[in-house]
């Protein structure tokens, strides 16, 4: 029986099993959900994590639900260079963790459906907004 001091990190695992093993398969298979492309920072190998957020202008701004604990942010940490995959079409672009931004002020700017499951499964505390600098072809 877990620990009430373990109660984050029991949810954070839980959903991050459903994640991994039965929403992102499905998700990174459907041709016009938002995907994020990192760099394995061990395996240097492509790492796609289907998420939500929106883009504004020439940045793609997104909330993580478990901030640093979250792998896609620990891989943007090793390397900031990724692509966002935006209705259908791939970005390359800089990814900034931003610990300053107020990711519940920043979840109201957000699309509704994706800002409540955020909400819902992640943790308040580690909520982590990241911002994504895309670059425009010339």
């Amino acid at each position: 029986m877990p620990r009430a001091a373990d109660g984050p990190d029991l949810k954070q695992r839980l959903v991050t099993t459903f994640q991994r093993c039965v929403a992102n398969p499905v998700l990174r298979r459907v041709p016009l959900h938002t995907l994020l492309e990192t760099t394995g920072r061990k395996s240097g190998l492509p790492r796609r994590t289907p998420l939500g957020g929106r883009r504004v202008g020439d940045s793609f701004w997104l909330v993580s639900e478990f901030g640093e604990k979250s792998q896609y942010v620990r891989n943007i940490r090793a390397d900031p260079r990724v692509r966002v995959r935006i209705r259908g079409r791939w970005h390359e672009g800089t990814a900034h963790v931003l610990p300053d931004d107020d990711p519940i002020a920043r979840l109201r700017t957000l699309p509704r459906m994706n800002s409540a499951g955020v909400r819902a499964l992640g943790s308040r505390s580690g909520l982590l907004t990241i911002r994504v600098d895309l670059r425009t072809r010339d």
